[in-house]
C-alpha cells in the first residue's frame, strides 16, 4: 500500500509542478494531494513539501485551519479569470461556458474560504 501511496504522492506532485508553471492549472490542491500521500508513504518528502519556503506556508494555512491567504485567493481567481479570457478569444463556445462555470463554481468557492 506504501507504493502505491507514494506513486500517487509522486503522481500529484508533478501535476503541483505543473501547475506552478502554467496559470491555468492550480499548484496547492496538487501539493495538498501530494503531502497527505507523503505521509502515508515518505514522511521525509511531506516535511519537505511543508518546509517549501514558497508552497509550506500556504499548504500548511490549509492543513491546520483550512484556510487560503487573500494574496493566494486573489491570484487563483485571477488566474481563473485570464484562462476564461483566453478561452473565449481562441475556443469560443461551448468552451468558454466551461471556463466560465469552472470560475464561478471553483472561484466561489476559493472567496468563501477563511483567510
Amino acid at each position: 500500500m506504501r507504493l502505491i501511496y507514494r506513486i500517487l504522492g509522486l503522481a500529484s506532485l508533478a501535476l503541483g509542478v505543473v501547475g506552478a508553471v502554467l496559470p491555468i492549472m492550480p499548484t496547492v490542491p496538487f501539493l495538498l494531494l501530494a503531502v497527505y500521500f507523503f505521509a502515508r508513504s515518505n514522511p521525509e518528502w511531506e516535511r519537505r513539501i511543508l518546509d517549501h519556503p514558497t508552497w509550506g506556508p500556504q499548504v500548511r494555512d490549509w492543513r491546520e485551519r483550512r484556510a487560503i491567504s487573500r494574496r493566494a485567493k486573489t491570484m487563483a481567481i485571477g488566474a481563473m479569470a485570464t484562462g476564461a479570457i483566453v478561452t473565449y478569444y481562441t475556443l469560443g463556445a461551448p468552451w468558454y461556458y466551461v471556463s466560465l462555470a469552472i470560475l464561478i463554481i471553483a472561484g466561489g468557492w476559493i472567496a468563501t474560504r477563511n483567510e
